[in-house]
């Protein structure tokens, strides 16, 4: 497969003369990561779309059925690492192309529909968050698992699990756990169910509307379509059932306080166990990084989030535990990682301020 072919375009004729873009993420047996050109492709196709008066609306979706996306291409980051605390051009340009493309969603000026069917995680989050209309399906399952690789959650994470009810955004990023449709609605990383049979009815329906190129117009038509395609009953949420428990133990002065009343809770329940296993297997500095993350964006603006998060990110390719956490699950795949920190008790104190220092001297999201 040619770099071309890893992501597709198309125009697809409406009924009211105008058109909806297409875009296909398509490396299926990659799960539609995204590689560096994936990502720069379609920010420009989506600038270009932008200015055309006939694309009323983007739809975005992956190739295959088993994901919209599972994340960035995180072994072709692996592959250009340099060595520990040197710069890592590759990275750099991969981070800040990455959020400028979804920053770009977070701000784009017509509809944009994600299809978030199968995985959707990491870079994958990053896409659907900006989008006006995230659909999800009996399939859905997302996630921001970087406490598993030694990176934390990125692509906006700052913003969006910032935005989430009580505590479940820093529970989410802390253990990794896996949302399914309904915990996605309950915390506001979705928007509609739809069940996956009916996609190609809901694109026959886009098809149809009397789409205008005028945002408000259109996204009504939208938004009343995708309401009138979801089914009566939805999935259960196991975070909403949860809820008074997460936000006991999340709802602490430190992290450590946090960690131990997590672990202090671990047999509660089968939920609370798988999630606080999860913790504890993970990378600590990846704990720290999320409490610091959600602390100093709490009232940060979009752009000021991606920011922030390219310094984080471009520090963590250049630190040994993302490297590590890769080699482990994705390169030698021993699923033994050996991270610098075991606990979080065990980070020395302004370890991880160093991460939120930018390697360069100019953030090249200056622009935002």
């Amino acid at each position: 497969m040619t770099e071309d072919d890893q992501v597709l375009f198309e125009e697809i004729p409406c009924e009211s003369g105008k058109k909806i873009g297409r875009i296909t993420l398509n490396a299926p047996k990659a799960l539609n990561s995204l590689a560096l050109s994936m990502i720069q492709r379609t920010h420009q196709q989506l600038l270009d779309w932008e200015d055309d008066d006939s694309i009323a609306c983007i739809w975005l979706e992956g190739a295959g059925e088993k994901a919209f996306c599972a994340g960035g291409d995180i072994v072709e980051m692996y592959n250009s690492m340099t060595p520990l605390g040197e710069r890592n051009p590759f990275t750099e340009e991969y981070f800040a192309s990455e959020y400028r493309l979804d920053y770009l969603i977070h701000v784009y000026e017509k509809p944009v529909i994600v299809w978030g069917h199968g995985v959707v995680m990491g870079g994958g989050m990053g896409l659907m968050q900006g989008a006006d209309h995230r659909i999800v399906t009996e399939k859905s399952k997302l996630a921001m698992p970087e406490i598993t690789i030694g990176l934390y959650p990125d692509v906006g994470g700052s913003w969006f699990l910032n935005r989430t009810p009580g505590k479940t955004g820093l529970f989410a990023g802390l253990t990794g756990v896996h949302l399914n449709a309904g915990d996605a609605l309950f915390m506001g990383l979705a928007d509609v169910y739809i069940h996956a049979g009916r996609k190609d009815e809901v694109l026959d329906g886009l098809k149809g509307l009397s789409l205008t190129a005028h945002e408000h117009t259109d996204h009504v038509l939208i938004h009343r379509l995708l309401r009138e395609e979801a089914p009566a009953e939805k999935p259960d949420s196991p975070i909403q059932q949860h809820l008074d428990g997460i936000n006991d133990v999340c709802d602490r002065a430190t992290l450590e306080d946090v960690v131990e009343a997590m672990e202090h809770h671990k047999n509660d329940s089968d939920f609370m166990h798988r999630a606080v296993s999860s913790l504890e297997r993970g990378c600590a500095q990846t704990a720290w990084l999320v409490w610091e993350q959600l602390e100093r964006a709490r009232y940060s603006s979009l752009a000021e989030c991606f920011r922030m998060e390219w310094c984080i990110s471009t520090q963590c390719a250049m630190h040994a535990d993302f490297r590590e956490g890769v080699r482990a699950l994705l390169v030698d795949k021993d699923g033994q990682p050996q991270f610098r920190f075991r606990h979080v008790y065990e980070v020395p104190e302004g370890y991880i301020d160093n991460f939120f220092v930018s390697p360069a001297p100019d953030n090249p999201l200056d622009d935002l």
